[in-house]
Parts: C-alpha cells; structure tokens; sequence
C-alpha cells in the first residue's frame, strides 16, 4: 500500500490550490487525504452521510459493490458461510487470521465460560413493560453493562480489551434471549456450556424448565450461518456509531448500546421484519406484477422491501447463501407449502428479469430471505432486529478494537455546512413583534 505515489491537485476558491495525497489500499477505489484541506485552503468537504468519505482504515472487512464481493479479511463469505462456524469467524474477524485447533478451542472455551450474566440483571428486565421491544430492552441492559464491569476496564491494555470482547460476544445470546422470555412471561433460561453458540441461544430462547428441550442441529446451523452473515459489513451505520462513541473513549459496552440504538432503524436493521410484512401484503403469487407496477410508481408509497442497497450495485452475496437456507430449514421442518417463501422467489425471478430492476440494479440483499427463516424456526418479528445485533456484536467490537489501537484516530468531530442566521443582538422580549 502505497500512501505517497499520487497527489491530487485542488483548486479552492479565490484560486489557492493544494496538492493532496492519493491513498491507496490493498482493493478497493484510492481515497484522497484531505486532512490538511482546511489549514491550505480555509474550505471543508461536504458529504451528507459521508457515502463518499472514508472514515477510517480498516483490514477488517472489504465490499466490492460492483461485483457482489464481501471479504472477511480476505476470506469470501460464501466459503466461510459453508465451511466454517460463527466462533471461528469470530476470531477470524478479531485476530486476522484464522484459528489454529489449539487457539479455536481457547477462544470458544472463552466464549463459553462468559455467557453468564450478574444475577443483578435480572432486576433490570423486571423494570420494563412486558410489550417493550427486544432492542429497547438489549440498548439498556448492555448499557448497564459498564456498571458491572467498569473497575476493570482500561480501554489502553490489550488484556482488559480482550476480556471486554469476549464478555460482550459471549453475553449477547443471554441478554437477546431474556429479553424474549421476560417478554412472553417464561422464566429466564441460564446458558448450557455443553452447547455450541447458536445452539445455546436457541435453548435459552425455546427451553422452559419444565421438560428437557433438544436443539435441533440443523437449525442450530442455519442460526449459525445467519450470525456469519452478520458479523460484520465494514462502515455502516451502526459500526460507525460504535466507533463514534469509542473514539471519546468510552466503555466498549456504552459503544455498543450506541450500535444496538443505530441498528434498531428500519432502514438498517429492521429491514427484514419489513420484508415479511411486505411479502404478506401481497399474500399470493398471481399479485405479484401488481405489487411490482405499484412499486414503479412515484406516487404510490409502496416500496418493494429486501431489493437493492446502499453499497451492493449487484447480487448481494449473503442472500444467495440465505435462499439456499431458507429451502433447507423448511424442508427440515416439513413445511413443503410455504407461502412466504414461494412469493418471494417468484418475485425474485420477475424482478431480475425486468428492465426497471435491472437498470437500477435492485438486487435481493440479505434481508429478503432472513425473515422467512427466522420467523419458520419460530422466533417472532420482534427478535429479527434482536438476532441481528447479536451477531453484529462480533463485528463491532472487531472495529473497536481496531479504532482503539490506531495512532491516526481521533475523537470523532464531523464539520457542517452552516446554513443559519448570520451574527445578530439580543432583542428583549418587549420590543420584539
């Protein structure tokens, strides 16, 4: 990587020019230092959500929107999706390379053996009504995580860092998962150390107490593979947030319950819940071309859910690992009918094949068969939202500890473009008409 082979020159306003470096990474389009802009030229850039900014950088994750590419440090994720498992990502995404046998049994021993929560917590979700949603419930309790755990924390020792992440990984499927069961009024499940990642969640979240319960494997996997698809998606929204509210040097469980505030957006993370919505407006297949003219009309409110996004311009990858999902897990559940999921391949089909779709290039993206598979394994909409911070948690903290360790970051601190009242006096409140 090259920082200095290329200077782009800028002619600022009343002629003053500066010659700025071209920075260029492993992949991916070169980047223009514009840190000095302001001291040469008096003048900002304007990015209104800073599509064109980079932020940061990162060898965490890589997306080649053009092509339909996602890297996890290198890796594809088609190939990890179906060769590896989520702890194993997870090391992969927070040491850089992939585990060997040795240092994948420690870090999923690690995991593991901090699953529990203080027993303290469970107050906490006494405090809330039973009809609150999952995701207010998860902002509060890993925000109250930094009250358990702040006497130990320096965000500066490498040590403390570590036991931060995994303590975070380790007690996301708890607290999702309680949140669930305080919700229907089930007594809380503890985590089992006798099962894997997935699996344990899907325990703590179907399990009661009366009657022994079995995981079955198969959707333990499917959970699995959809956590890998999540773990991390480079910077978006939510991972912007953490790394926000970091850079001023806050606990990693406060940057977190940052994340958790951004991801719980419809246009980030809920939009799978708002995928099977849609698909159930349309409710048969036949309705299809009427629902697709509805969404090609400017003065209909309808949009068509779980096509296109802000960074793929072509198939995105994971859901083409999710479609294979989704005929797996119904199928093991005996569902050979389902309604969902026959709309919403029939509207795939269609829409790849129209030119509107095509020309704007409205591709399926992760959400278009996420839902379908949760809400067949019988998690409620309300967890969708829930399911995918957990297993964004591994990628956030990933980032964090990325931020926290690079001598270029500093406290976040974005410019504006002030459009308001020039200088005026104060006029007291008689004379004012």
């Amino acid at each position: 990587m090259s920082d200095t082979a290329k200077t782009a020159r800028l002619v600022a306003p009343e002629g003053r020019t500066v010659d700025l470096p071209v920075l260029e990474g492993t992949l991916g389009p070169a980047v223009i230092d514009v840190r000095r802009l302001y001291a040469e030229t008096g003048t900002f850039t304007y990015d209104p959500g800073y599509t064109s900014t980079a932020s940061c950088r990162s060898a965490i994750t890589f997306i080649d929107g053009e092509r339909g590419v996602l890297l996890y440090r290198g890796y594809r994720i088609e190939e990890l999706a179906t060769k590896s498992d989520f702890l194993e990502v997870a090391y992969l995404l927070l040491h850089g390379e992939l585990p060997t046998r040795e240092q994948y049994d420690r870090f999923v021993h690690d995991i593991t053996y901090h699953t529990m929560l203080h027993e303290q917590i469970q107050f906490l979700y006494r405090g809330f009504r039973r009809d609150s949603h999952p995701m207010a419930v998860m902002i509060a309790v890993v925000g109250a995580l930094s009250a358990f755990y702040y006497e130990d924390l320096d965000v500066d020792d490498p040590h403390h860092r570590m036991v931060a992440t995994h303590r975070m990984i380790a007690k996301m499927p708890t607290i999702a998962a309680w949140a669930y069961k305080y919700s229907v009024g089930q007594p809380f499940m503890y985590p089992r150390n006798d099962l894997d990642y997935a699996a344990n969640f899907i325990h703590m979240m179907f399990a009661t107490p009366c009657e022994p319960y079995r995981v079955d494997p198969v959707l333990a996997r499917a959970l699995d593979r959809i956590f890998i698809l999540h773990a991390d998606h480079e910077q978006n929204a939510s991972t912007s947030t953490v790394r926000l509210v970091g850079s001023t040097g806050a606990s990693p469980y406060a940057a977190v319950a940052a994340g958790i505030a951004s991801l719980w957006g419809p246009a980030h993370g809920g939009a799978n819940e708002a995928v099977v919505r849609m698909l159930e407006e349309i409710g048969t297949v036949d309705r299809i071309p009427e629902f697709l003219a509805r969404a090609k009309d400017r003065n209909d409110p309808f949009r068509l859910m779980g096509f296109g996004h802000r960074v793929y311009k072509n198939y995105d990858p994971r859901a083409a690992v999710l479609k294979e999902s989704a005929d797996e897990v119904l199928d093991l559940l005996g569902i050979r009918h389902n309604p969902k999921l026959e709309i919403a391949k029939e509207l795939e089909r269609i829409a790849l094949q129209d030119e509107y779709f095509q020309e704007r290039k409205l591709f399926p993206n992760v959400d278009f068969y996420s839902g379908i598979i949760l809400e067949a394994m019988g998690i409620p909409r309300r967890m969708f939202t829930a399911i995918f911070a957990l297993a964004r948690t591994v990628g956030w903290m990933a980032q964090w500890n990325e931020m926290i360790v690079d001598p270029e970051q500093k406290i976040g601190r974005p410019r504006q473009l002030y459009v308001g009242p020039g200088e005026r006096a104060y006029v007291p409140m008689e004379e004012r008409r």
